[in-house]
């Protein structure tokens, strides 16, 4: 993603109605997690919303890597674990990662996840890269 041109003013109202911040708790944690998905699933995102969700993943992913650590988990059976909790069907990742078989044999492990594709895949869950490779 470039860099974004945005109104102060309406980050500002933005970041007051979320009051963005280091998160403590798990209530916190799941505020920012379903606001920032408000934003991600919204294709009409203002570019000032969609920098707001760069901040609140952030944020997400710092709380998440000091209270859960990684799991020793396969790479394809992380997508299908991402995939699963957002309610997302193999079709949905069809044009962040190619054609539907390359997503086929991604998700089932008969193909290895690309360095490209696991940073298109840490980018589109709000997750760290190292979890698909």
């Amino acid at each position: 993603m470039g860099v974004a041109t945005i109104n102060p003013a309406e980050y500002g109202k933005l970041c007051a109605d979320v009051l963005p911040k280091v998160i403590e708790t798990a209530e916190e944690f799941d505020r920012m997690v379903e606001r920032m998905e408000a934003i991600d699933f919204n294709p009409d995102s203002t570019p000032e919303e969609r920098v707001l969700s760069q901040l609140l993943a952030r944020l997400v992913r710092d709380y998440d890597d000091t209270h859960y650590p990684d799991p020793e988990i396969a790479p394809h059976e992380m997508i299908q674990y991402l995939m699963e909790q957002r309610g997302l069907k193999q079709a949905d990742l069809v044009e962040l990662i190619g054609s539907r078989a390359q997503v086929s044999d991604m998700v089932t492990g008969k193909r290895a996840v690309s360095k490209a594709q696991a940073k298109k895949l840490a980018e589109f869950f709000h997750t760290k890269l190292e979890l698909f490779i």
